[in-house]
């Protein structure tokens, strides 16, 4: 039988399914998970159960799905599992009856070097802002989002050519990491709790909507670049060509003074496909033509005529 605090996990996606199994492969005593409700999904529009309840029925987890958080029969539901401790990873924004209800408070496990990257993306926004390196925190919910005591911290390298695909996929797993460290740190209370800092001014990370994925042709050819990868895989750098929309999701920087206009694509030898930017020029690995699948530039370029 597992022992230590009676746990409540919130999450959603597959993000938060590295944390909560790092808590059930730890023994902690995980009673029950609070997840989106289904939603309809795919062509024939059927339910589709999110990833973290997915795999808390798989483990014989009791699971709720509120649609509203202040609703009665949630608190309720809630109250009648008596957590000790709630976990929340990729979830909502949870009203404060809920976060401040179990006597050892909500943790927060986020996607960044807090007080930096506050907010909804952070992966994306530290790519696309040129960072070598970012980590995890794990923090005390508070009133405001992302301001609560940092608990622990841990950073990972980011590489020149990484995307914010292959950086969540690794931050999944130090963030499941780090929060076990977080919750013996805190049964055992050999952690003591920091308040943040004053965030940097040019360090936030909102929620990424479509004019934030429009290139502009006239910037550097490094801030493209790194554009491109902080948003790929989804929703993917957008620009035009002969009035088609296209993603770009992979590219290499070839630093020399253009001919061209910033912004003009250039096929060479139809073999390289490439954009002249304000100082250089920017090659394609891949790309997603308008009403067509994501392909190798090489495939692309073989059929580019015929599109």
């Amino acid at each position: 039988m597992n022992q230590g605090p009676r746990i409540v996990f919130m999450g959603t996606p597959a993000f938060a399914v590295a944390s909560l199994k790092a808590l059930l492969d730890a023994k902690m005593n995980v009673v029950a998970v609070v997840t989106a409700p289904d939603k309809p999904a795919g062509r024939g529009m059927q339910l589709q159960e999110s990833a973290v309840k997915q795999f808390a029925l798989a483990n014989q987890l009791p699971v709720l799905q509120p649609e509203k958080l202040k609703a009665p029969e949630f608190l309720e539901a809630l109250a009648s599992y008596s957590p000790d401790l709630q976990i929340v990873v990729a979830f909502r924004m949870l009203p404060e009856k809920i976060w401040s209800f179990p006597p050892m408070g909500t943790l927060n496990v986020h996607g960044s070097l807090l007080p930096d990257y506050r907010g909804a993306a952070p992966i994306n926004w530290a790519i696309m802002n040129g960072e070598t390196s970012t980590g995890v925190t794990t923090f005390q919910l508070q009133h405001a989002i992302d301001t609560g005591d940092i608990l622990l911290q841990e950073r990972i390298p980011i590489s020149e050519n990484m995307t914010a695909g292959e950086l969540h996929d690794i931050m999944m797993e130090v963030g499941a990491n780090v929060l076990v460290k977080t919750v013996n740190g805190l049964v055992q209370k050999n952690i003591t709790a920091t308040p943040q800092a004053t965030p940097s001014i040019d360090k936030h990370a909102p929620k990424i909507f479509t004019k934030d994925c429009e290139i502009d042709w006239n910037q550097d050819v490094e801030h493209i670049h790194n554009m491109v990868r902080g948003l790929a895989p989804f929703p993917g750098a957008i620009t035009k060509v002969d009035g088609k929309v296209v993603k770009l999701f992979s590219t290499q920087k070839e630093i020399k003074t253009p001919k061209e206009v910033p912004g003009t694509f250039i096929i060479e030898d139809k073999k390289i496909a490439k954009f002249a930017c304000k100082n250089g020029y920017l090659l394609l690995n891949d790309i997603q033509w308008e009403g067509k699948k994501r392909m190798p530039i090489e495939d692309f370029l073989r059929g580019y005529r015929a599109i």
